[in-house]
């Protein structure tokens, strides 16, 4: 099974039940493929139902606290880049916050710590999509190979959050 086949199954079973999504891109717009959060969200962007919220929250998502628990969301989905230790562009969606992984130090808070309070103010089921980068150098734009991996990511997640209803 390849990684985006493992990835589309639990995201799918992951929302199954929900009625009210969140999706929170994360990342840094200056560090290359630390971008690949913010980049998904802005594509999905103006292109959901009223049923899913996307923010771009950069590197300070616990900014959006307060938006995100108006929202009153089933699901909150955070989207980040992440050392994996996979190839790059290979995703991980995991439901454990605490699971074993190093994020991209671009943040303010560490990120466990945003996710956390969310699923504490919200009562939310929460799961992050995490990517694995080729470069989080200074820069702008991602690389190829994230260039790929966010058009193969926006696809799935179209796919899978098309038929939450307003």
């Amino acid at each position: 099974m390849s990684c985006l086949s493992s990835v589309s199954s639990k995201l799918r079973c992951w929302l199954k039940d929900a009625k009210r999504v969140a999706l929170v891109g994360v990342g840094n717009t200056l560090r290359r493929d630390d971008n690949i959060g913010i980049e998904i969200a802005a594509e999905l962007e103006g292109d959901v139902s009223e049923s899913v919220m996307v923010i771009r929250s950069e590197t300070i998502p616990e900014e959006y606290l307060e938006r995100i628990v108006a929202f009153k969301p089933t699901h909150v989905l955070v989207i980040d880049a992440a050392l994996l230790g996979m190839k790059p562009g290979s995703a991980r969606f995991s439901e454990n916050i605490e699971s074993s992984y190093s994020p991209v130090s671009s943040h303010f808070l560490p990120i466990q710590i945003f996710c956390q309070s969310l699923v504490d103010m919200t009562g939310a089921k929460l799961a992050m999509l995490l990517i694995e980068p080729m470069d989080t150098g200074f820069g702008e734009g991602l690389t190829r190979e994230l260039k790929y991996a966010k058009k193969r990511f926006v696809s799935l997640l179209r796919g899978n959050i098309r038929s939450l209803k307003g």
